[in-house]
């Protein structure tokens, strides 16, 4: 043999050897190494696990009584593996089925299918859970006709009724709650995606919105798992473990049911109040805050919803009017998701703004009827010339001009449109120091930032805007090129980053750019009733379990103090109660048997409603009482609700009567919500047939 052939069955022999050690060793990797993994694989193509949900905890009010609780509703149920087997794959049974409820059939077929048994993109009405378990056709059903079911079990083979947990929201006292309590629903792909650290199974209804979704891993529970193992002909063939269901825990809320339905009610007829005197009056929002602990007593959005209808079965047309422009909006939650420009009940700030740049709050200015700034004249509301007043009169008559004199001047001295270096910004240092661009840290989902148009805020927005408005013209709609818009645009072109004098201005009086939450407002004005301390809002108080253990306290935190001095907390004190007493809100509440402070708003709204007619002013009244020992401050807007005290100022009004039990003008003694003049502290037992006071 020469040396060639030598060499190439050298090579040969090594590829044979490494061949056969590579196959040892991956039948060492399969076998031994990772051989637990692979027969827990198999054993999971052979099992199958049914999922019995957990009883969902409580949401109560801070007395114990039920925002949310769950009912029993009589379901009927398809068991895939019955109707599988039969020669028709159950299509005569669920055709009977359906005609019986008065269903159609292609949606109890599609209600009785598996997402993956259905074409993609096209798995609306599916069942996300096991075939192993009863799927429910309706929650809902006439108990004669379940009867009926189960009597002609030979004509409804695999079909039968039993009992369900429902998620109810029960509105006792009236109460909607949608905005607060959210609502639940069946678990999505999009939602095991998240994960959320938490274990999840197809088959369980979780928080969708609201205090439900925020506290839905202690409210959820944790649900019975039942694994069966299955042969190939997916025929159970024994059982490999069966646990019990875990109920949930209870959520205690600072929500007290009576003062929730009266604010709603206050809430829903100030709308009509705005609609009766001619305006759009499309939303609203009302919000009661303990303005020692932050916590919320009530809180209500307008329009509203019946968050019961998600457990009832939403139909494409309620789904289409929850988020239709048309219908406003019933889904947005306007206390903490909608923004606004805070218009006259901003001048608080403006107060701190004007202490800070060394004006006398005690000294006496002109109130005319225009300012001149630049080439435009600045109107006073009503364009009225309310001659010399001092500071606090002029809070209590609103007056406009006042503030556009000393805001253009204080921008003047900053440098005008250029700047010093460090300029001294008195108006955005003072609204900065309100945290008016931090959330308020509520315990519900989704709550939007409020927005300071101070020079930070300028440049962002040239940057995303400088080239719409160097091209207006060619990028502009033509039903939008007004000569006032044109000339704008090419003003924003040139130095929209700039802080303009009209901004500064505006900035004093709550317009312009500047927008806030109702809830933003709320914790600014419950600051100033407190001595400055800027609170968290919460509404969640406790975890507990059903035999009173505590599981979690939740406390809200301090989240700042008010940059200004006492003195001049105790001036808008007195300024805020003069609004009351002889300025603008004294018609609202002339005669009322308890001292309240506050301010209106009635801030202006650029541009168009849908059917084309132009925006009306959005309505605000901000407050606190009782004036000399501050304990709530309470909060209305109205969307296009026109003059702050005649809409909100009235509603506002009525919230105080119910909190304090007045009735006309006179205190009802023992009508008070809070007979102690304070929330309760101690935490309730729970209990779903507690009910408040004076409830059916």
């Amino acid at each position: 043999m020469n040396q060639r052939s030598r060499l190439s069955l050298l090579v040969v022999q090594v590829l044979i050897v490494s061949l056969v050690v590579a196959l040892f060793g991956r039948l060492f990797y399969l076998q031994i190494a990772a051989g637990p993994k692979y027969r827990d694989a198999a054993l999971s193509i052979q099992s199958r696990d049914v999922v019995s949900p957990a009883t969902r905890g409580l949401i109560v009010d801070s007395s114990g009584v039920p925002l949310a609780l769950n009912k029993v509703g009589l379901a009927i149920t398809v068991d895939r593996i019955a109707i599988d087997k039969q020669s028709d794959k159950g299509v005569a049974v669920l055709e009977h089925l359906a005609t019986l409820l008065k269903l159609k059939y292609a949606d109890v077929y599609r209600n009785t299918r598996l997402c993956g048994e259905l074409p993609k993109g096209d798995k609306t009405g599916c069942w996300t859970g096991s075939r192993y378990q009863p799927i429910p056709i309706t929650k809902e059903a006439d108990p004669q006709i379940a009867l009926q079911i189960v009597e002609r079990s030979d004509q409804f083979p695999g079909v039968d009724a039993q009992p369900m947990a429902i998620r109810s929201y029960p509105g006792i006292d009236g109460v909607n709650g949608a905005h607060v309590l959210g609502y639940v629903g069946p678990l999505t792909d999009a939602d095991l995606a998240k994960g959320n650290g938490h274990q999840y199974f197809r088959s369980e209804v979780i928080g969708k919105d609201g205090l439900e979704v925020q506290y839905d891993s202690f409210l959820r529970g944790t649900p019975g798992i039942r694994t069966v193992i299955v042969d190939r002909k997916e025929a159970i063939t024994r059982e490999s473990q069966n646990s019990k269901p875990i109920a949930g825990d209870h959520l205690v809320t600072s929500l007290d049911v009576r003062l929730q339905a009266a604010t709603e009610k206050a809430l829903q007829d100030a709308v009509n109040r705005g609609r009766a005197s001619g305006y759009t009056s499309d939303s609203g929002a009302a919000i009661v805050m303990d303005v020692k602990t932050g916590e919320i007593l009530a809180l209500a959005s307008y329009p509203t919803y019946d968050p019961n209808i998600f457990e009832k079965g939403l139909t494409v047309s309620q789904a289409a009017d929850l988020f239709s422009a048309k219908k406003s909006v019933p889904a947005l939650n306007r206390a903490l998701q909608g923004l606004f420009a805070p218009a006259s009940t901003f001048k608080s700030v403006s107060v701190v703004a004007a202490a800070a740049a060394g004006y006398n709050l005690n000294g006496s200015y002109d109130c005319p009827s225009e300012v001149q700034v630049g080439n435009r004249a600045f109107q006073n509301f009503d364009s009225k010339n309310q001659g010399r007043m001092n500071l606090k009169q002029a809070i209590a008559v609103s007056c406009d001009t006042l503030w556009y004199k000393i805001a253009f001047d204080q921008w003047l001295k900053d440098g005008g449109l250029n700047p010093k270096s460090n300029p001294n910004d008195y108006f955005f240092k003072a609204a900065q120091g309100f945290n008016i661009t931090q959330k308020v840290g509520i315990d519900l989902p989704s709550e939007s930032t409020s927005r300071l148009a101070d020079r930070a805020y300028k440049k962002s927005w040239f940057q995303q805007n400088k080239d719409f408005y160097c091209n207006y013209k060619t990028r502009a709609p033509k039903s939008q090129q007004t000569p006032f818009l044109v000339l704008l645009a090419s003003e924003n072109c040139v130095d929209g980053d700039k802080v303009r004098a009209g901004d500064a201005v505006n900035f004093s009086i709550g317009q312009g750019d500047t927008v806030v939450t109702p809830l933003k407002l709320t914790q600014m004005y419950a600051a100033i009733a407190n001595g400055g301390t800027i609170w968290q809002a919460l509404i969640g108080k406790a975890i507990v379990k059903t035999d009173g253990t505590v599981v979690k306290t939740m406390t809200p935190k301090i989240l700042g103090k008010i940059n200004t001095a006492p003195s001049t907390i105790a001036f808008l004190h007195s300024a805020l109660r003069e609004v009351v007493v002889s300025g603008t809100a004294a018609g609202v509440f002339a005669g009322f048997p308890i001292e309240v402070s506050g301010k209106t708003g009635t801030g202006q709204v650029f541009g168009t409603n849908p059917n084309g007619s132009q925006k009306d002013d959005t309505s605000w009244f901000a407050s606190y009482a009782p004036s000399k020992n501050p304990r709530y401050a309470v909060v209305m807007m109205v969307g296009q609700g026109g003059f702050g005290a005649s809409t909100s100022g009235v509603g506002v009004r009525h919230i105080y009567e119910a909190l304090f039990g007045v009735k006309g003008n006179t205190v009802i003694p023992g009508a008070a919500i809070f007979p102690n003049g304070a929330p309760p502290v101690k935490l309730p037992k729970i209990s779903p047939a507690t009910k408040p006071k004076g409830t059916p």
